[in-house]
């Protein structure tokens, strides 16, 4: 398999350590905020077509969104935790143990993922009334979740590549393999569903090709020597110390990813109770504003490796500058975002389910995280600056909070309190809370790192 030569590993680690901060951030972020909207477009393509079968049907969308946010979450704490090392280790300069973090972390999830797709099949009816599905909904979440699960295996893994990628500051190659399974998965539903009428049959078997073609392009990067790092079945440590390093530091993201399915699987609870209605509103709402979130999330995993791979490089001036960068240009793109969203959110709602009992829950709904949308930067920040440095505890601690420690007290509380209201608005506490616990998080860090500049100079 090959590697990069030492002419090109040097001129990778000037790029990362001398580029100036906006320029790299812009560079990294913006192949990965593509990506990230790409994936939350075919996300919203499946949820567009879907809902044109009725509203069950959308509902099931929702639901499966839980299943793959725990396949997820299992890929990006392998991800994560093994980008994060590996990025350090680069901007040390240890390139051979780079390579077996990369190759631990990739098999460690097609594991991870076989195993999902093995106890998900054998308890998929249990799983979809876990992850909320009504008795309506029931038929059409098996059908989706099905290839869904499927996928598993390719899906984790995918997202260790990918994490890996921009972890080295080459996610444009990232960009290339998430792009175009995103794609291909959007002209796919149109084919299956619409052209040879297969239904939510056609939505799952699109979704499951589309992880596959993206993982084949991902792990082509790797094999064709586009990488600092290598993937060989030889790579794999034979040290149980670094797999525990790998799962220590990626689990912020198996928290973060895995509260999200569980939050996910209590929102469409508490919905349930509501009709099926209130389960598609609210899964509409979930999609529209991941993909607005995913603007931020994109500049922000943009900011983890000029992160991870100047603290490696004891460039602690260049982190902070990258940390405030990075939070200044989230806000205004959010903000901006979420004031010309609050003024359509019904006819965003009704473009994706044209259900007047629909609308008027997922308006309402979209409107209050809107306004969580101004404080979502600050903490996605924190999160992902912790994770690249390897504060393991601050980052899976602040992780915890935004679908996890406050959301689900907040939603179990505000549902009981205002019924349906609470359900809509849980997520906009939740957001606003979590905020102001990560606010001293990061002042505290600030102090730390301006007394380590000064040791370094």
């Amino acid at each position: 398999m090959r590697q990069l030569s030492e002419e090109a590993q040097v001129a990778q680690y000037k790029k990362m350590t001398e580029t100036p901060i906006p320029k790299l951030i812009t560079m990294l972020g913006i192949p990965t905020t593509v990506s990230m909207l790409v994936t939350n477009i075919y996300n919203m393509a499946d949820t567009w077509f879907v809902g044109r079968i009725d509203t069950s049907a959308s509902g099931a969308v929702g639901v499966v969104f839980g299943l793959m946010a725990i396949i997820q979450a299992f890929g990006f704490m392998f991800g994560h935790g093994a980008g994060s090392i590996i990025s350090r280790r680069l901007g040390a300069r240890d390139v051979d143990s780079a390579s077996r973090f990369a190759s631990t972390s990739f098999f460690s999830s097609l594991v991870a993922g076989g195993c999902i797709l093995g106890l998900g099949m054998l308890f998929l009816n249990p799983l979809m009334r876990l992850l909320g599905s009504t008795d309506t909904i029931l038929p059409y979440a098996r059908t989706y979740g099905m290839f869904i699960l499927l996928a598993a295996p390719f899906m984790a893994s995918s997202c260790v590549m990918n994490n890996i990628l921009r972890y080295e500051g080459r996610a444009a190659l990232a960009m290339i393999g998430l792009t175009s399974g995103g794609i291909l998965n959007i002209f796919g539903d149109w084919i299956l569903m619409e052209g040879l009428g297969l239904g939510v049959f056609g939505a799952g078997l699109s979704t499951a090709v589309s992880q596959l073609i993206s993982f084949l392009l991902l792990l082509f990067m790797f094999l064709s020597g586009r990488t600092e790092s290598k993937i060989s079945l030889r790579g794999f440590t034979r040290d149980p110390r670094e797999i525990l390093l790998i799962c220590q530091t990626g689990l912020p993201s198996l928290m973060r990813q895995g509260l999200n399915s569980v939050s996910t699987m209590m929102l469409n609870g508490q919905a349930r109770l509501y009709g099926d209605a209130a389960v598609a509103a609210m899964s509409i709402v979930s999609r529209v504003c991941n993909f607005l979130f995913s603007v931020a999330l994109g500049i922000g995993q943009g900011f983890q490796p000029v992160s991870a791979f100047n603290y490696g490089a004891k460039k602690y001036t260049r982190v902070r500058k990258a940390f405030l960068f990075t939070l200044t240009v989230g806000e205004v793109l959010l903000g901006t975002m979420a004031l010309l969203c609050i003024f359509f959110t019904s006819s965003v709602v009704g473009f994706f389910r044209a259900d007047p009992e629909v609308i008027a829950i997922g308006g309402f709904a979209l409107t209050a995280q809107c306004i969580a949308l101004f404080f979502q930067p600050l903490t996605v920040c924190s999160n992902m600056l912790f994770q690249s440095i390897g504060q393991n505890r601050s980052a899976t601690f602040l992780a915890t909070l935004r679908s996890g420690l406050v959301f689900i007290p907040v939603l179990l509380v505000l549902s009981r309190v205002l019924g349906l209201t609470g359900v809509q608005v849980a997520q906009t506490v939740s957001d606003v809370i979590a905020f102001f616990i990560c606010l001293p998080f990061v002042v505290r860090f600030f102090g730390v790192l301006k007394e380590m500049e000064h040791s370094a100079e």
